[in-house]
């Protein structure tokens, strides 16, 4: 480990929401619709979104937040809690009530806020030998981000092309090393789902567990990469997908599209140059291997993406009572049960990130991070419990939130007013208030947003098979799984064809 800096206490000197927007304006490449957007925190593709990232900002300045939010960390630096290594349960805990405090902020409708890559960058300054020869790189990076508290997005997936095919055989698509020089390297190559990354300060490029278990020594170094491209770097463009939130319009409509829209990009790397000091892991294939799990980035992103449904969950909790108490049906058994089983999957997650925080694991430089199989687990039922959600609301709402006037100003047409007012109307609500109220079912459930986000609460960490591979995969290498073989042979040697061989049962 590199020897710890003097210690000495430093004034906040996190963003503030205003210096944040102002941040974006740095010559990024984001393509938008056939064009290049020069200012993305004005362009309506993303400005309310970048505005609710800007409030998370404010926060950490505001004092009635800041026992939740702030502490020092071992360098004495003031930062957000998970931003910084945990080094107890108690500190884990503490990181936790700081992500969620976050997390109301949206309500848990922004999964790539800025503490989820806090996930991995905080690690950085547990161990930055862990990274030798590059640990200068990684104490730096660690430094920067949690004094400023920088918003990274990460890129750890391989485009879908080719993938029956090794990776050096993909050369004209995946991210690889072209050049090497005294100064940094050359990269070319392309990643997804770059979620949220305009808005952010800077790439984290790696790969996943599946994409690393799939390369191959002596072969594959090209693509054995870990590193980090600032977003002004001129040869990185991000090719946005369509905008959710520009197609909003009012926020009566479309009141979640039009301010949580965290835009997915696709990433292209072009002969990009990156300095040496922004390398972590270069032509490593073991170590890159071996990496996402060891690293602590697995299990701590798994905490924060547990917090983050288990307040989504509370907001769709109190959205379908809401829903139910407007048809006049909140009173049915069978709804209840419905309802009831969302309230079940919010307990359970709640639970998961308690266990995750209270029984730790050690990891990098005497650090805690949650316990690898707890994680793994969170990650299993968080992936699979949207489709479920989605499910509920269909069956208990049935087709409640498709009457509905088309837009806000039906309601302020006076031919219409009046007929709207007596036939749209709901149980012990106006029609303004059930308009307003399936507006936002609408968003939350069907629309593009929504679509969106069945797709996200799926797909975020990674494929259905891997997570369960992974899961496996790790109670094996933990000596999990010969302990449970080795259960069912101790169950097995208390008989045989003959009978009882073990007391108390032979001795009867």
């Amino acid at each position: 480990m590199l020897p710890k800096p003097e210690m000495s206490v430093r004034k906040l000197e996190a963003l503030t929401g205003e210096e944040y927007l102002e941040s974006l304006r740095d010559g990024r490449r984001v393509y938008y619709d056939g064009e290049l957007i020069t200012d993305v925190p004005s362009h309506p593709a993303y400005r309310n979104a970048a505005r609710s990232v800007a409030r998370l900002y404010d926060a950490l300045h505001d004092p009635d937040a800041q026992e939740t939010l702030i502490k020092q960390d071992r360098f004495g630096i003031l930062t957000h809690k998970f931003f910084t290594p945990a080094y107890s349960a108690q500190e884990l805990k503490e990181a936790g009530e700081a992500i969620a405090c976050w997390q109301r902020l949206g309500y848990g409708w922004m999964g790539r806020t800025p503490e989820y890559k806090a996930s991995f960058m905080a690690t950085l300054g547990a161990d930055p030998g862990y990274y030798k020869p590059f640990e200068n790189n990684a104490r730096r990076w660690y430094e920067e981000t949690a004094r400023k508290v920088l918003f990274l997005n990460h890129v750890i997936v391989d485009p879908p092309v080719d993938r029956h095919r090794p990776h050096h055989e993909v050369r004209d698509v995946y991210i690889h090393v072209t050049k090497e020089t005294d100064a940094g390297i050359y990269v070319s190559g392309a990643k997804q789902v770059a979620t949220a990354s305009a808005l952010t300060h800077a790439t984290f490029v790696a790969a996943n567990s599946g994409t690393a278990q799939r390369l191959e020594p002596g072969k594959d170094e090209d693509f054995a990469l870990v590193f980090v491209v600032r977003m002004n770097n001129p040869r990185q463009y991000l090719i946005s997908r369509s905008s959710y939130e520009a197609k909003a319009g009012h926020p009566f409509d479309y009141p979640l599209s039009a301010r949580f829209d965290e835009n997915d990009a696709f990433l292209v790397l072009d002969n990009a140059f990156i300095p040496w000091e922004d390398v972590l892991i270069y032509r490593d294939v073991p170590k890159l291997k071996a990496f996402y799990a060891d690293s602590g980035f697995f299990q701590r992103f798994n905490f924060q993406a547990t917090i983050r449904l288990a307040v989504k969950m509370e907001f769709v909790s109190g959205l379908l009572l809401k829903g139910l108490r407007a048809n006049g049906t909140d009173g049915f058994r069978g709804v209840q049960v419905a309802l009831g089983e969302i309230v079940f999957m919010r307990n359970l997650f709640w639970a998961l990130v308690a266990a995750m925080a209270q029984d730790p694991e050690p990891s990098l430089g005497g650090s805690v991070v949650p316990r690898l199989e707890y994680a793994g687990a969170a990650r299993i039922a968080t992936n699979f419990a949207w489709d479920r959600v989605r499910q509920i609301f269909e069956r208990v709402l049935g087709g409640s939130p498709v009457l509905n006037v088309s837009t806000h100003r039906d309601l302020a047409n006076p031919e219409l007013r009046p007929i709207i007012d007596r036939y749209m109307r709901g149980t012990g609500i106006d029609a303004v208030q059930r308009s307003k109220l399936f507006k936002l079912v609408w968003d939350a459930m069907y629309s593009e947003f929504a679509g969106r986000h069945g797709l996200y609460e799926l797909n975020y960490a990674g494929n259905a098979e891997q997570k369960y591979l992974d899961v496996l995969q790790w109670a094996q290498g933990r000596g999990q799984m010969r302990e449970f073989e080795e259960m069912v042979d101790e169950f097995m040697s208390h008989y045989d064809e003959k009978g009882w061989t073990a007391p108390p049962w032979r001795d009867l």
